[in-house]
């Protein structure tokens, strides 16, 4: 959320109204920096920023439901302490809630599609092994959506309520969020089944890391490190 409000706030000063460029540099900066945190914390935490996919992960059984809770709490308030951080970085009231109105069925569609493509590109990823690129994948996907939905694909419900305490070039008025929420979450529930009918069965082999005490149900629902419950040796 730092990397989102920041590069917001710098695109509109650096590139004062030519909104394309700016939404060019917003869209770059957030991509680059969700790859580079991707990299640092998969082995961590699982790298899951997003309530849409850990609500996937919940449902493919990778989590236990308080654990998916703990996740989406922990999202909520970082997202929410990134966007305060992004405003006093640039000299910013700590939070100024967004006066950004974003109400149209256009928006609404385009966030089911941005985050069905979003946690598709995940999950048919973990389920075919081939976790080591799902940073840069998910960071290409979320810098090309900014430009191909008419809504910057948000696509990730903590982004969309912190982004209401900036009104910035990336906020978003409180009004607008329930609808917001409502489109991603079934964007996600329809790329869940997608993905079960894409591939029905994860992968089998986990060699590369040791599994906690979730590890059956992770293993099961093929949900590796990336986004299961895994520690690295």
């Amino acid at each position: 959320m730092a990397a989102v409000v920041g590069s917001g706030i710098a695109a509109s000063r650096l590139s004062p109204g030519d909104v394309g460029l700016q939404l060019l540099e917003n869209a770059v900066a957030t991509a680059a920096a969700l790859t580079a945190i991707m990299l640092a914390l998969g082995r961590v935490s699982g790298a899951q920023l997003n309530p849409a996919v850990t609500l996937a992960v919940r449902v493919f059984g990778g989590l236990r439901t308080s654990e998916a809770a703990a996740y989406i709490g922990a999202q909520l308030v970082g997202g929410s302490l990134g966007a305060v951080v992004a405003n006093a970085m640039f000299g910013l009231p700590l939070i100024d809630v967004s006066t950004t109105a974003r109400r149209s069925g256009a928006l609404w569609l385009s966030e089911v599609v941005a985050t069905f493509g979003l946690l598709l590109v995940v999950f048919c990823l973990v389920r075919t092994s081939r976790r080591s690129v799902l940073p840069f994948a998910v960071g290409a996907y979320i810098g090309g959506a900014y430009l191909f939905t008419s809504s910057t694909s948000f696509a990730n419900p903590a982004v969309t309520v912190a982004r209401t305490l900036s009104d910035t070039f990336a906020g978003i008025a409180p009004g607008s969020v329930l609808p917001y929420v409502i489109a991603q979450l079934v964007g996600a529930a329809l790329a869940v089944g997608a993905v079960r009918a894409l591939y029905p069965t994860g992968p089998e082999s986990r060699d590369d890391v040791v599994p906690d005490a979730g590890a059956g149900r992770a293993r099961a629902a093929g949900v590796p490190w990336m986004y299961g419950r895994f520690h690295a040796r």
